[in-house]
């Protein structure tokens, strides 16, 4: 048996859509006995609806960058957390400024504030019904069990710099990870690669060979843990960690059935 673990945005989810190639793909895979399943920044409410509109049957979901894991019902395995105190401390700093929302990821729903221009979560949120509940910056300290914290830029290059910033100051406690013109801050020590080793063990998949594919820098740690691939609409930068490039995730698992 082998274990698929796709990235979503870029890497199945490519020009708004999930192309049937990749539908077909993932059929095939799971028919010849191997277990698919996608890796993602996302949370599980935002990803499990998209998933089922276009037709992706899945073994398991590890979402918000390994900070949960759930089962193939949609059932949590495994959740991290990140201590409330240090979300309230983080979301006071300079350099969150300007990021047009915070949201914060619990297991069964999204906690919104500080929305504004360019956020996406409530147009998402309203098109694929699923639960988002406002709060205001106060609130933070109620908050229940929260395993990620992310923040949105209009431009790459801020949202890196601010990952800078939060993982010089709070690494002890927190990870802060650049995807595009976002940043997803997990608890420290969660990353997809840890994030599947974890479901490996829960699911007693240890000896089951992984193929790993995704195309941002927040995808590096399971491409380097496990001698992932690529997809060729990914920068140069990616391509280079890669063991090999496909022209779409259907590509890559066809070609290793």
């Amino acid at each position: 048996m082998k274990i698929g673990a796709s990235d979503y945005d870029g890497t199945l989810f490519r020009g708004q859509t999930i192309a049937a190639e990749d539908v077909a793909g993932v059929r095939a895979w799971r028919a010849a006995g191997h277990k698919f399943g996608v890796v993602s920044g996302r949370d599980y409410g935002m990803l499990s609806p998209q998933l089922k509109f276009y037709g992706i049957a899945s073994d398991y979901a590890v979402c918000n960058n390994g900070s949960i894991i759930l089962n193939a019902a949609g059932a949590p395995l495994w959740q991290g957390s990140i201590p409330l105190a240090v979300l309230a401390e983080i979301a006071e700093e300079p350099c969150l400024t300007n990021s047009f929302h915070f949201a914060f990821s619990a297991a069964d729903k999204t906690y919104l504030c500080h929305e504004g221009e360019g956020s996406w979560i409530m147009r998402e949120a309203k098109e694929w019904d699923f639960p988002i509940v406002k709060i205001a910056v106060t609130d933070i300290g109620s908050l229940p069990q929260i395993q990620q914290f992310c923040l949105g830029y209009h431009e790459a290059k801020e949202a890196a710099a601010t990952s800078d910033i939060l993982n010089a100051k709070y690494g002890a406690t927190v990870h802060a990870y650049p995807n595009g013109c976002s940043v997803d801050i997990t608890p420290a020590n969660v990353s997809k690669s840890q994030g599947i080793k974890k479901l490996l063990e829960l699911m007693r998949w240890e000896d089951a060979e992984v193929f790993a594919i995704g195309d941002e820098t927040n995808d590096l740690p399971m491409l380097d843990a496990f001698g992932g691939f690529t997809v060729a609409t990914a920068r140069d930068a990616i391509k280079a960690k890669a063991r090999a490039v496909y022209q779409s995730v259907g590509d890559m698992l066809i070609n290793n059935i």
